[in-house]
């Protein structure tokens, strides 16, 4: 493979470590803030169901994030991811749990902006009303499965010691399906600029093995989201466990699973195909982002409890890193795009 190929490719791998180290540590925030799982365990198994996540099911958040502006040459690609990359870096470094969507949306935008694009309004309207919905469903599946649980567990008593038992592994299962549909919704942000355009051949290995070009890229990505859970994700996960809201081990585990339902719900193909086949409108599969998804179920269990537990304020400060990241991620990516073409004389489109 080219050398120059491998270098643009460097921005997808980078903006997926970025994701890694800030939107997959929310998977198992709760669990590592609370303190029911070592953070290496969390890392390691949500480094592998991401890695999964990604490969099998990332196809089709992939192809709705295409349709918000095709970048049709690697070094727009690069600077795409660079950008968004960068500043998911910038709100990591303040422990914000940012939106990598977010991210990657702006940088596109920035992108057709720069090279004179069109973007699709309509695809990004329906994006950006994700962005509103996701932490409202994630809040409102929080507060459903939180009053069931109590009132389970209410008439149920175990002992201390089972419940916690019980509890560590049930994070440790929610954690793995909902690193497993970060991957599946979330790979889009990282490797979709590249599908179009993409360097890779198919590969198929005596019928058994077979590995398309997009799905490569999904490989690499996933394992560069893996490598920044690894190398990079305490101290967001630390934040969104302990910081916003303090909560017990039973309201952690409500929380990871709200956060996967939307994630899974917003990735599956399979549920948007069901839903069409029986004459319903189709759910939009669009990659949605964690962060938001977390941060709802965590305010909607605090407000369950009287609202009284809740940190306004740093609920305050991450809702403003959301409204602030696509800016800034734009703006990089101009600026990027500026830098390639005019100083390193490359091609940023067709």
């Amino acid at each position: 493979m080219d050398l120059t190929i491998i270098v643009f490719l460097l921005g997808g791998l980078f903006l997926g470590w970025s994701l890694g180290a800030n939107d997959a540590a929310n998977v198992f925030g709760t669990a590592v803030g609370t303190r029911m799982i070592r953070f290496q365990t969390a890392a390691i198994v949500c480094g592998i169901f991401v890695i999964l996540g990604a490969v099998i099911s990332g196809a089709g958040t992939t192809e709705t994030l295409g349709k918000l502006g095709s970048i049709n040459a690697l070094p727009g690609a690069f600077a795409a991811c660079v950008a968004a990359g960068l500043a998911v870096y910038l709100m990591t470094k303040f422990g914000l749990p940012v939106s990598t969507t977010q991210a990657i949306v702006g940088a596109i935008v920035g992108w057709n902006i720069y090279t004179g694009s069109s973007t699709n309004i309509q695809v990004l309207i329906t994006i950006i009303s994700t962005w509103v919905l996701c932490p409202i469903i994630a809040g409102l599946i929080a507060m459903f499965l939180f009053t069931i649980t109590k009132r389970i567990l209410r008439y149920n008593t175990l002992h201390i010691l089972r419940l916690d038992a019980y509890t560590r592994l049930l994070l440790l299962l929610a954690g793995a399906f909902g690193a497993y549909s970060l991957g599946a919704n979330n790979i889009a942000n990282v490797m979709g600029v590249f599908v179009p355009i993409s360097p890779f051949t198919d590969i198929n290995i005596m019928n058994i093995l077979y590995l398309s070009s997009a799905g490569q890229l999904f490989l690499l990505g996933g394992i560069a989201i893996a490598v920044g859970v690894v190398t990079y994700s305490k101290k967001v996960m630390l934040t969104v466990g302990s910081d916003l809201l303090r909560l017990s081990p039973v309201a952690a585990f409500i929380v990871v699973i709200s956060h996967s339902i939307v994630l899974f719900v917003f990735a599956s193909q399979g549920i948007s195909n069901f839903l069409n086949s029986i004459n319903l409108p189709s759910i939009p599969l669009v990659p949605v982002s964690s962060s938001q998804a977390i941060v709802g179920a965590i305010i909607g269990i605090g407000i369950l409890k009287g609202g009284k537990e809740v940190k306004w304020g740093i609920a305050g400060r991450i809702a403003l890193g959301w409204f602030i990241l696509p800016v800034i991620a734009a703006l990089i990516a101009f600026l990027s795009l500026f830098v390639l073409q005019n100083i390193f004389n490359q091609t940023i489109s067709f």
